[in-house]
């Protein structure tokens, strides 16, 4: 017997995989899509009712997936609250979660729509105040994988939620952001793309990433570039700049995290 194609679900939580959570919403989705859905894990790692954390990792993630690939992400303290469960269309992909900014990045592309998960036909018999991630969006999931409209589960979304999130700014020859995310190995992942950077005009390597009490010298292309112990700056995978130290943590030598401030300078700076 040939196995049915299903689109591919992607799930990303703050649940960790020391509890059972993770393993019910998976059993939920099998059981109403079936045993052949590819279910993709990218991280259950946010932490705890991080949103914008959320965001930013399900932003970088998603350009990956195939069209038609359905994102179960759920990173809700608000749940069993006003807030709006949704489903939105975006870029040939959905996005299933709770309406509190997590799918900001989506939202904001052309063409995007989001409806309300209300019909209660897509949900589960019986709906925690505690678990909307089990009893509603990981059926609405499977639904939307076996076919399902997204119009179907209930009225269009006019104004769903968009987190504010400030931009990169210009100054002269500097570029002023912000840490974004620091990731498992301590690196600290900006705002600034690359595109940023090259509309500086500068040379890669006489430009200086101050962030913190320390200043980097220059936009390596790789680790290996840098001695054990050095602090480097580079493009990294996502096509921003990431600040990381050879062996070790950024984070923690530099004191700093999510939201601390980065400059990119274009022209030659006093060392700090």
């Amino acid at each position: 017997m040939t196995a049915p194609s299903l689109p591919p679900i992607c799930l990303l939580t703050d649940f960790g995989l020391d509890d059972v959570y993770v393993g019910v919403m998976k059993a939920v989705i099998l059981g109403i899509a079936g045993p052949f859905v590819p279910l993709v894990d990218l991280t259950h790692r946010i932490p705890p009712q991080d949103v914008r954390a959320a965001m930013v990792r399900l932003a970088a993630a998603a350009p990956y997936f195939p069209p038609g690939t359905v994102h179960l992400a759920v990173v809700d303290p608000g749940v069993g609250s006003t807030r709006r469960p949704i489903v939105v269309a975006s870029g040939g992909q959905l996005f299933v979660g709770p309406d509190n900014g997590l799918f900001t990045p989506f939202l904001q592309e052309p063409g995007a729509r989001a409806w309300l998960l209300a019909d209660p036909a897509f949900r589960l018999p019986r709906v925690s105040r505690t678990f909307h991630g089990r009893d509603i969006f990981a059926p609405a999931a499977a639904w939307l994988a076996r076919g399902v409209a997204p119009e179907r589960f209930g009225p269009e979304v006019l104004e769903p939620t968009v987190l504010t999130v400030a931009d990169v700014r210009r100054e002269g020859d500097a570029l002023h952001g912000r840490v974004v995310l620091v990731d498992v190995f301590g690196n600290l992942i900006t705002d600034i793309a690359e595109e940023h950077v090259r509309g500086l005009g500068a040379d890669r390597r006489a430009v200086r990433v101050r962030c913190g009490p320390r200043q980097v010298r220059g936009l390596v292309a790789s680790y290996a570039e840098v001695a054990d112990g050095d602090l480097l700056a580079l493009v990294g995978s996502t096509g921003h700049v990431e600040i990381a130290l050879n062996g070790g943590s950024a984070a923690a030598e530099l004191g700093v995290g999510v939201g601390a401030r980065v400059v990119v300078e274009g022209s030659p700076a006093e060392e700090g």
